[in-house]
């Protein structure tokens, strides 16, 4: 079984796609004054503090993120029908387009929905940041695939987890579309945490934050289900699809568990096993508490 490959502080400033400095945002239910525009070009190149979101859900949570700083969006007609209230309330009027050039910023493979935004990264948090929450965490050794990535945010978001750690090699570069779109606006609510040693990220989270770390892997010692008694503050160690997880991350664990699975395959995909992980995490708190 592969348990394996699988924000933050908000700010409360930012300059809405299109205004000029002198832009009023106005009250619910006016009309937008018209901003000052550039040609509807999506085309141009990213510059390093710039990146891609695209999807109806993750266009719609980045907007309701005060947090999220928008440079430009666009949509197509169908598109602004759906998000015609989000961009109202968010104080952005996005340039129309016609669904051919999304397909030609952002390729043909990309599911964009009708609606592109382009926009500064979240500001990072630190590992003590999110250290300092309730919720559980979870750390990814050497998980490349955003998809997976993506996946997994959507999961945490659905379960209260207060931060996603991941390594800042043999990771994904930045936040980018791919890995956005696969966390359907998760991304806007879980902070992604970058460290450079994971081992050593783990061994501080135990001797400052009191945390307990238990690896997933498929030939671990103990079974992780809804019956296991969770310590207060727990952390979640998951290794890249066929490596795992490595020596020393594997070391530094306090146990190594693994999901009962009784059928033919024994393995599962970083991110599916992730989601049943944190199901079983809830669930035993769940016990725990009417105990």
């Amino acid at each position: 079984m592969a348990q394996k490959d699988t924000p933050g502080r908000r700010s409360a400033s930012r300059r809405h796609a299109n205004e000029p400095r002198n832009h009023k945002r106005k009250g619910k239910g006016e009309k937008l004054a018209p901003p000052a525009r550039r040609p509807a070009d999506c085309s141009s190149p990213l510059a390093e503090n710039e990146e891609l979101l695209y999807g109806i859900h993750t266009v719609r949570e980045a907007l309701n993120n005060p947090a999220r700083r928008i440079l430009r969006a666009f949509a197509t007609k169908n598109a602004l029908s759906k998000l015609q209230e989000d961009f109202r309330t968010a104080g952005i009027s996005p340039e129309v387009v016609l669904p051919k050039e999304l397909t030609r910023r952002l390729g043909a493979d990309a599911v964009h929905q009708g609606v592109l935004l382009l926009a500064e990264p979240l500001p990072e948090q630190t590992l003590a940041e999110v250290a300092g929450e309730d919720g559980p965490l979870l750390l990814l050794d050497q998980i490349t695939d955003p998809h997976n990535i993506g996946a997994i945010l959507r999961s945490a978001a659905a379960f209260c987890v207060s931060g996603v750690i991941i390594t800042r090699r043999h990771a994904p570069a930045a936040a980018t579309g791919v890995l956005a779109k696969a966390a359907s606006g998760a991304l806007e609510h879980v902070p992604l945490v970058r460290v450079t040693n994971l081992a050593r990220a783990m061994a501080e989270l135990r001797q400052d934050f009191g945390y307990t770390l238990w690896g997933l892997d498929s030939d671990g010692e103990a079974v992780l289900d809804c019956a296991t008694e969770v310590p207060e503050r727990i952390a979640l160690v998951l290794g890249a699809e066929g490596k795992g997880l490595r020596l020393k991350v594997r070391e530094t664990c306090d146990a190594i568990l693994r999901l009962d699975m009784p059928g033919a395959i024994r393995s599962l995909n970083v991110s599916n096993a992730a989601a049943i992980a944190l199901f079983a995490l809830h669930q035993g708190r769940l016990r725990d508490g009417e105990a």
